[in-house]
């Protein structure tokens, strides 16, 4: 294959990725939501897993500008490739940093697809250029919404159905969209604010169903989001009955397994868990008994964002989908599976789960928005490239001029280990760790909590330095500050990395203190032991010691070890 043929085959994986597809379709991307008044510091909270095989993560910017009447943007898909068309610019943009504005909007998506026949490839914006725009045009989630859907009305939406989280310092909203189909412009989609003592989320599939008609206040939807329906063929009942999810997203086991397992999870985490599993049923298709869950419910005790940091690497732990606790999770505990997610053996077809912390994210981010303090300050995008389970989630100002280096595209490219990328020292880090998994990662944890931990703490600090600055000031010391913190994780990174590879050198465990390994005697961890019991259980007597004088000697040597 020609190195022109490799970018154009890359080109197209990274696009497929986008979509949330590989060679197999793949279930992408998660966002968790916390309103103002459920959170134990009064911020909103929002964050995304951007999950796809085949992409490095990175962060993108734009920066804050005046433009000139009559100015054009070029359109080009998933913002690559040939010019599909242009668009009219607005008199003036705000700055953005990832996926948070400088005036603490932020949006983030996960992807549902729903009805085939109403994707439109003839449509101008995708998902993430709408998106953007959005960030760069809006001072509050409202006005980004209502900016959003009038950008797909003028120009078209040419991606599948998305669930979209819209939040601003005060208020947060999720947005379900789909297109209308090939010929028809723009698109159908509701708007519902999430109550602000509430937590709520999304995981690829369409989570709004009947909505309030008459309460413009809390919700927003197009025209001809009922009369589209009927026209289709999606509905025919009362407007007071319709049913977004049912009518362009109909579930199947295989999607509410995929995706609603997860809400399902996080739900339960914040909660009575004997309330949340009486939506078991739901979950493992029974949709006679239940067919839904909730799109929002009220925690037990307010949340934090480390709370919503620990979320974003659920694997189904302690709940009966626990991907560390059988067979599948191999002889260390392992919750990461590989492709396929669904395959066939003795004439039976399997499926694995799919959790939020997943091995294909590309980046994974948590938003924090502070409406008690300036803008420029308040908003935080904790962010890092790769595995949310793997990493330790930076602070990034939401003003900030540069991209921290460690983040820029060009440091992350997605076929060449660089390592001055995050991506690439997360991945060196992770792929070191999932297969050994249960002897390994709590030596990542410490790295994760120590660098958390410091990050949190400093906090106060910052907000004490800066209150005396002028805006400018601001801005440069908290470019400076987030690009500090970010070499500060890729230098404890790069310490752990190091650290794993002497301390479990050869499958073997030698003692450590304070993250370094110190002098004494190793010892041998052997398997979990769930798997010695499965090991005796598919092989029979091949692995049984003859005779007791047998046994005592291979304890022994166990012990020497």
């Amino acid at each position: 294959m020609t190195s022109a043929s490799k970018r154009l085959l890359s080109a197209a994986m990274v696009l497929l990725c986008s979509f949330g597809l590989s060679l197999q379709r793949m279930p992408a991307c998660t966002n968790l939501i916390v309103g103002r008044k459920a959170s134990v510091d009064g911020s909103v909270i929002c964050t995304y897993n951007c999950d796809g095989f085949g992409f490095s993560g990175s962060m993108k910017s734009t920066p804050a500008g005046r433009h000139a009447p009559g100015e054009k943007i070029a359109i080009r898909t998933w913002g690559r490739g040939p010019i599909r068309g242009y668009i009219d610019q607005v008199e003036y943009t705000y700055s953005v940093i990832g996926y948070i504005n400088e005036n603490q909007v932020s949006i983030v998506e996960s992807t549902f697809d729903g009805r085939e026949e109403l994707h439109n490839s003839e449509g101008l914006l995708d998902y993430d250029t709408m998106i953007h725009l959005g960030l760069e045009r809006s001072t509050s989630a409202r006005e980004a919404i209502i900016i959003m859907t009038d950008l797909l009305q003028r120009y078209g939406y040419n991606s599948t159905g998305e669930s979209i989280t819209v939040c601003d310092k005060n208020e947060a909203w999720i947005l379900e969209i789909i297109g209308k189909g090939p010929g028809r412009q723009g698109a159908v989609w509701v708007a519902v604010r999430i109550p602000d003592d509430c937590i709520s989320a999304h995981a690829n599939l369409c989570r709004i169903r009947q909505f309030p008609l008459k309460d413009k206040e809390n919700c927003m939807y197009s025209k001809d989001v009922i009369s589209f329906a009927r026209e289709m063929g999606y509905f025919s009942g009362k407007d007071s009955d319709f049913s977004f999810r049912d009518a362009y997203c109909p579930i199947t086991f295989e999607n509410v397994r995929y995706a609603d397992a997860r809400v399902w999870s996080f739900f339960r985490h914040h909660s009575d868990p004997a309330e949340m599993d009486k939506y078991l049923p739901y979950i493992n298709g029974e949709f006679s008994v239940c067919d839904h869950l909730p799109l929002y419910i009220k925690p037990k005790e307010k949340v934090s964002v480390r709370d919503i940091m620990n979320d974003m690497r659920d694997h189904f732990e302690g709940t009966p989908l626990d991907m560390t606790s059988d067979m599948s999770a191999g002889p260390w505990g392992m919750p990461i599976r590989p492709l396929p997610m669904s395959w066939e053996s003795g004439g039976k077809k399997y499926f694995r789960e799919r959790p939020i912390g997943t091995q294909q994210s590309g980046f994974t981010l948590v938003s924090q928005l502070r409406g008690y303090l300036p803008d420029h300050l308040g908003g935080i995008m904790y962010f890092n490239c790769d595995d949310a389970s793997m990493i330790a989630y930076v602070p990034v100002y939401c003003c900030v001029n540069q991209v921290p280096e460690a983040f820029r595209p060009e440091n992350n490219p997605h076929d060449e280990f660089d390592e001055r990328g995050a991506f690439w020292m997360c991945n060196f880090v992770s792929n070191m760790v999932y297969p050994r998994y249960s002897v390994m990662i709590g030596d990542l944890r410490d790295a994760q909590k120590e660098l958390e931990d410091y990050y949190e703490c400093d906090q106060p600090n910052v907000i004490q330095e800066v209150k005396d600055l002028t805006d400018r000031d601001l801005v440069a010391y908290l470019t400076a500050k987030s690009a500090q913190y970010t070499e500060k994780m890729m230098k404890r990174w790069d310490k752990l990395a190091r650290f794993l590879i002497v301390r479990h050198n050869d499958q073997i465990l030698r003692p450590a203190k304070d993250g370094e390994v110190v002098p004494g005697r190793y010892t041998a961890p052997g398997y979990d032991k769930a798997f010695y019991e499965a090991i005796g259980k598919g092989t029979g007597d091949r692995y049984i010691l003859k005779g007791s004088e047998d046994v005592e000697k291979m304890n022994t040597l166990n012990e020497t070890l």
